[in-house]
């Protein structure tokens, strides 16, 4: 069970990433990551959506037939969703506006989805929750470090509007790293999330790569067969 749960955990966060491997819900990803706020908002969204699902999904696995699964996935998937919706539009309002449309369309999200389909429906609720919350939290580390990147590329800014996120005391983590006379657009308009994006995914394999290069000398690493001598008399 325990490598059940750290296969499941290596694969949400890193191996099989949902935005850096899979490349599943770039849209999303690349419109409202102009900030860390921005981020952090979508991530924790989507990483409740996708557990929500996941739990849901493998509760009714025997009970759906496999004519209607896809049906009734995205079904499940729109109520949480909504769900969200209606509490951020009640508690973080503003952050709900800043969002827009991308709140509602978590429900076209490839990842969400995919991930209902391929590991909720086969697996027990408890694994299914796990592997939920890993791939949503792996998605949500890819959004902030992005909006981490472009908010500070873009502003000079870190933190900047957490206050719609986790109320007016918030507003203390703001940090002010650069003074810009105006904002670089290019770095808070799409065009910067996708070249930004592009950095990210560039710096994983290079990362896997030099792991593969440490790891494959001590995989060739065999010892010498033992020579069998015979005498002749």
């Amino acid at each position: 069970m325990n490598t059940e749960f750290q296969n499941v955990t290596e694969q949400g966060l890193w191996k099989n990433n949902p935005a850096l491997v899979q490349l599943l819900g770039l849209c999303p990803l690349l419109a409202v990551t102009a900030t860390i706020t921005n981020a952090m908002g979508l991530g924790f969204a989507t990483l409740l959506v996708l557990m929500g699902s996941n739990i849901t999904v493998s509760m009714v696995r025997n009970f759906v037939p496999k004519e209607i699964r896809i049906p009734v996935f995205v079904m499940i998937i729109a109520a949480f969703v909504t769900i969200i919706e209606l509490l951020m539009n009640a508690y973080t309002f503003s952050l709900y506006q800043s969002l827009g449309i991308f709140i509602p369309l978590i429900v076209t999200n490839c990842a969400i989805i995919g991930r209902a389909e391929a590991f909720a429906s086969k697996n027990t609720v408890i694994l299914s929750a796990w592997d939920g919350f890993m791939m949503g939290l792996g998605f949500t580390l890819v959004l902030i470090v992005l909006g981490a990147m472009r908010e500070l590329l873009g502003q000079g800014t870190l933190f900047d509007g957490a206050h719609l996120l986790f109320g007016q005391w918030a507003t203390v983590l703001r940090i002010e790293v650069f003074q810009f006379d105006s904002q670089f657009l290019l770095a808070i308009l799409q065009p910067g999330a996708f070249i930004g994006m592009g950095f990210l995914i560039a710096a994983k394999n290079i990362i896997d790569q030099q792991l593969k290069a440490k790891q494959a000398p001590i995989a060739t690493t065999e010892k010498a067969p033992r020579a069998r001598v015979t005498s002749l008399n």
